[in-house]
C-alpha cells in the first residue's frame, strides 16, 4: 500500500506522558499497526508514553508554539498547521486541546473530538466558558465518550446533537490482568493504581486507610507516581502508617501488581471510566470506590454497595467490610471479572474506533 493510500490521523494531546487516554491510544496504535499513518502532537511537550508504541508503526512526532493566554494567536498558528499537514483526521483530546478544535471549525479535515473527563477545576460543576466553547467548537465534530456520564453532559449540558456524540467504553486486553485466583495469605493488601494527583485524591485514601488500621495484619499499597508523592509520604508519617503503606512509584506494566491485591480502591474526586478499576475488575478483584464517574455502572451488581460517597469514613467502612470476609472478597471479585470479560473486551473497543477513523466527512462538514 502506498503512503498515500493510507488515511493520516493528526492526534493532539495535551500531554503524551503515560495516562489513560495515552494508553487508550497506544493500544489502538499496536491493533492497527500500518493501517494509519500517525502524527502527535503533545503541547506540553512531554512523549513518554511514545516508547510503548510498537517499533515498526508509522507514527511521527511533531512540535509548535503554544503560549499561554495567547487563544486567537494559537488558533491562526494552528490553522496554518492543519493547512501545511492536511491530515484526512484531526483527533482532540480533552479541553486542553480545545484551541486545535477552534483552529478547525470551518473545516479543513475531519475533526473526532475524544473526552475523558475532568481536572480538578471542574470537579464539582461545569465551567460556564468552557461549556460555552464546546458548544460553539464541538457542535459539528463527531464527539467520542467512554462514559454514560459524559455522554449526557455532553446532549444536555453542551447541547451537541446526541447523532454527533458516541459513547464508546473503554476496553481492556482482558489476558493480561486474569488469573487464576488469588493466593490465600495472612495480610490484607489494599491496592491502588493511579497518578499521583490532587484530582485522584490519595489522601483520602490514606485517612480511610487509617480508620481500618485496627485490622492489623491490612497493608496498603500504592503503584504510581506524580508530583503529590512527597505530601503523601509526609501524611502517611504523620497519620502512623508509613510501616503499613509501601509506595511503589511507576511501573510500565502494573498487571502482576493487581494479583498482589485483596481489594481494589479508588479514591478520586473526579473520574469517568477509569482504566484501574476495568483492569482491577479483569484481575477478579472487589472494589472499593468513590461513586465518581460510571464506576457504579461499571462494576457488576454484587459490589455496587461498596461504591460510596466522597467521605473516607464511608470508604473505610466498604474497605472494612470486604477486608473482614474473605468469601465475600471472593464472590464479588468474580463477578466483577465475568462483567469485564462481557461488556469491556478491548476488541470492541477497537473495532468502534477503526470505523470512526475510517469514516468520511459528513455533508456540509
Amino acid at each position: 500500500m502506498r503512503k498515500s493510500d493510507v488515511r493520516h490521523l493528526l492526534h493532539v494531546f495535551p500531554s503524551f506522558a503515560v495516562g489513560g487516554a495515552q494508553m487508550r491510544f497506544v493500544t489502538l496504535a499496536n491493533a492497527f499497526g500500518n493501517r494509519y499513518r500517525h502524527t502527535v502532537l503533545a503541547l506540553d511537550g512531554d512523549y513518554a508514553c511514545a516508547q510503548r508504541l510498537a517499533g515498526e508503526l508509522s507514527v511521527g512526532y511533531m512540535s509548535i508554539d503554544a503560549p499561554k493566554q495567547a487563544t486567537l494567536g494559537n488558533v491562526g498558528r494552528f490553522r496554518r498547521r492543519l493547512r501545511e499537514l492536511a491530515p484526512d483526521v484531526l483527533i482532540t483530546y480533552n479541553w486542553g486541546a480545545i484551541e486545535w478544535a477552534m483552529a478547525n471549525i470551518l473545516p479543513i479535515a475531519r475533526h473526532i473530538h475524544i473526552e475523558d473527563g475532568f481536572g480538578p477545576e471542574e470537579r464539582s460543576a461545569q465551567l460556564r466558558r468552557r461549556v460555552l466553547t464546546r458548544r460553539l467548537v464541538l457542535r459539528r465534530s463527531t464527539v467520542v465518550l467512554p462514559s454514560r456520564n459524559l455522554w449526557r453532559i455532553a446532549t444536555a449540558t453542551w447541547r451537541l446533537d446526541p447523532r454527533r456524540v458516541h459513547y464508546v467504553p473503554n476496553g481492556i486486553d482482558l489476558q493480561r490482568f486474569t488469573c487464576a485466583g488469588h493466593m490465600a495469605r495472612d495480610t490484607v493488601v489494599i491496592g491502588t493504581v493511579a497518578g499521583l494527583r490532587a484530582e485522584k485524591n490519595i489522601s483520602r485514601l490514606l485517612h480511610a486507610f487509617r480508620r481500618i488500621s485496627d485490622i492489623e495484619a491490612a497493608r496498603l499499597r500504592i503503584v504510581g507516581d506524580g508530583p503529590e508523592r512527597g505530601a503523601l509520604r509526609d501524611l502517611a508519617e504523620q497519620l502512623g502508617l508509613a510501616g503499613q503503606i509501601e509506595f511503589v512509584g511507576q511501573v510500565d506494566d502494573p498487571s502482576s501488581f493487581y494479583h498482589s491485591f485483596d481489594i481494589f480502591a479508588l479514591s478520586s474526586d473526579t473520574e469517568q471510566m477509569p482504566l484501574s478499576v476495568l483492569e482491577a475488575m479483569a484481575s477478579g478483584l472487589p472494589i472499593a470506590s468513590t461513586d465518581v464517574g460510571d464506576v457504579a455502572t461499571m462494576v457488576a451488581d454484587e459490589n455496587r454497595a461498596f461504591v460510596t460517597p466522597l467521605d473516607p469514613g464511608l470508604l473505610a467502612e466498604a474497605i472494612t467490610a470486604l477486608a473482614r470476609d474473605p468469601a465475600l472478597r471472593a464472590r464479588v471479585g468474580a463477578a466483577n471479572q465475568v462483567k469485564a470479560k462481557t461488556d469491556f473486551d478491548q476488541d470492541a473497543m477497537i473495532a468502534t474506533y477503526a470505523a470512526l477513523f475510517d469514516a468520511d466527512m459528513p455533508a456540509g462538514g
